[in-house]
C-alpha cells in the first residue's frame, strides 16, 4: 500500500512539473482543472480496470485506458526531459548573472515560452506514434528474409526455406480480414516447411477457435510444427480447479494438431530429403527470471546424433543464452520469440535497431551468433496487453539455409 500511495505521489509531482509547458496555454482555473483532471481520469480508470477487470479476456475499455495512459506517460516523459533541461540552463543562467555582478542576488530567469512551444511539438510525435501503432500498426506485418551459410549442412538441404512465426496471442485480434492477410502472406512465402515457435493464446485455449479455419490454411510441402509458450499453459490467470487448467491445455494441444500443427513436447523429428536429414528438436518453455522451465534439452534431443544439423524451436531467448550454446551437443540454429521486441522501438534496417526490451533481454529480436551457433528472436504475429505496435512490427521470418561460407 505504501508502494502505491508513493507512486502516485510521484506522478502528481511529474504531472505538476510537466504542467509548466502548458502554461501558456492553459487560461483560467477551469483549464488547470481540466489539465490535472485529466490525468486523475486515466490512472484512476486503469487502476479500476485492473482491479476489477478478467485478464482472460480484456475489454475495449480496459485497452482504451492502456492506451491512454500509455500516450500520457511517452508524452509527459518528453515534456518533462526539456523542461528540465531548460531548468538546468536557466539556473546555470541565474548563478552567471550572480557571479558576473549583473544582479545583486541570485534571480532564478523565467521559462521561455518557445521552449515550452518546442516540448509540447516534440511531445506530439510519441502521441502520433502511439495512435497509428494502434491503428495500423498491430497489422503492418512484415516479411524478413535472412540466408544463413553453414558448412556442415547436408547437401539435399542447399536453398532449404523455413518460414517462421511466434507469438499469435489470438485472444487480443480483432479483425480476421488483417489475420487472414497475414495467412495467404505467410502462404506467398513457398517456405518448405513452417515452424511456430509458441504463444498460440493469452490464457485460454478457446481464444484460437474464431481463428482456427484461418490458421487452417497455412500450408508447407514439409508440415507445420510447432512448440508451446508460456502464455499457452494458462498460468496467468486463475481456474477452478488445477483440472480445468490441465483440461485448457489438452484443449489447446487438440487444436493445434486439429489445425495442422505437429505439437513437439522435449521431443523431435526428422525432415528428411534424398536419404539425408536434418533434426528438428522442440522444447517446452524454458525461461528465465521466473518464468515456466518445463523445457527439458536432454529429453528432447534423445533420438538425435551428436552430429546431426540440428534446428531447435524454444520459445525464450534467454534458454538459448543459459543453456543452448553451453550445451556439450551443437545447435546450429535456434527460433524463438516471447519478447515481441516489447510492441514498442525504433528500427532502420541494416543500420539501427533499439526498444526498451533490451534491458530485459540479451536477444529480443533478429539474427544473433555464438559459438558458430545462431539464433532468430522474431519479433511476434501478435500482440499482448498493449493493442498496438509502434516501430516493432509483426513479423513472418524466412530463413534460407546455405551451405558453405557466406561471401562478403
Amino acid at each position: 500500500m505504501l508502494r502505491f500511495i508513493l507512486s502516485i505521489a510521484i506522478l502528481i509531482l511529474l504531472d505538476i512539473y510537466a504542467y509548466q509547458a502548458f502554461r501558456f496555454l492553459v487560461k483560467g482555473r477551469m483549464g488547470i482543472v481540466l489539465y490535472f483532471l485529466i490525468t486523475a481520469l486515466i490512472i484512476g480508470g486503469l487502476f479500476w480496470q485492473f482491479s476489477t477487470g478478467d485478464r482472460r479476456q480484456w475489454s475495449a475499455t480496459t485497452q482504451f485506458f492502456i492506451v491512454s495512459f500509455i500516450i500520457l506517460l511517452a508524452t509527459k516523459v518528453v515534456l518533462i526531459g526539456i523542461m528540465f533541461g531548460e531548468d538546468i540552463f536557466r539556473s546555470l543562467e541565474g548563478l552567471y548573472y550572480k557571479l558576473s555582478g549583473k544582479t545583486d542576488s541570485y534571480i532564478l530567469p523565467s521559462r521561455r515560452k518557445f521552449i515550452s512551444q518546442i516540448a509540447l511539438g516534440l511531445a506530439a510525435i510519441p502521441f502520433a506514434s502511439i495512435l497509428y501503432g494502434v491503428i495500423k500498426g498491430r497489422y503492418n506485418f512484415k516479411v524478413l528474409k535472412y540466408t544463413l551459410h553453414f558448412e556442415d549442412l547436408p547437401d539435399a538441404f542447399d536453398g532449404y526455406r523455413i518460414t517462421q512465426i511466434s507469438d499469435i496471442h489470438s485472444g487480443s485480434f480483432d479483425n480476421k480480414e488483417k489475420v487472414s492477410y497475414a495467412v495467404d502472406l505467410i502462404n506467398e512465402q513457398a517456405s518448405d516447411t513452417i515452424l511456430f515457435t509458441g504463444d498460440m493464446v493469452n490464457n485460454e485455449a478457446k481464444e484460437m477457435e474464431p481463428y482456427m479455419d484461418i490458421f487452417s490454411k497455412l500450408s508447407a510441402k514439409d508440415g507445420k510444427f510447432s512448440i508451446l509458450g508460456n502464455h499457452d499453459y494458462g498460468d496467468y490467470v486463475s481456474w477452478e480447479s488445477k483440472a480445468a487448467q490441465e483440461a485448457n491445455l489438452d484443449r489447446l494441444k487438440e487444436i493445434q494438431k486439429e489445425i495442422g500443427f505437429d505439437l513437439i513436447l522435449n521431443d523431435s523429428r526428422f525432415l528428411e530429403k534424398d536419404g539425408q536429414r536434418i533434426a528438428l528438436v522442440g522444447v517446452e518453455n524454458w525461461g528465465a527470471g521466473g518464468f515456466k522451465k518445463a523445457g527439458d534439452l536432454n529429453k528432447a534431443i534423445t533420438g538425435v546424433a551428436s552430429n546431426d544439423f540440428k534446428i531447435l524451436l524454444s520459445h525464450d531467448p534467454s534458454h538459448w543464452e543459459h543453456e543452448v550454446v553451453t550445451h556439450k551437443d551443437h545447435f546450429h540454429l535456434t527460433l524463438s520469440g516471447h519478447t515481441h521486441g516489447m510492441q514498442f522501438g525504433i528500427e532502420i534496417p541494416g543500420w539501427f535497431k533499439w526498444s526498451p526490451v533490451k534491458w530485459r533481454y540479451k536477444h529480443w529480436a533478429g539474427i544473433y551468433k555464438e559459438k558458430e551457433q545462431y539464433i532468430n528472436v522474431n519479433r511476434g504475429f501478435g500482440y499482448l496487453a498493449f493493442p498496438g505496435r509502434v516501430g516493432i512490427w509483426p513479423e513472418i521470418t524466412v530463413i534460407e539455409l546455405k551451405k558453405g561460407t557466406a561471401t562478403v
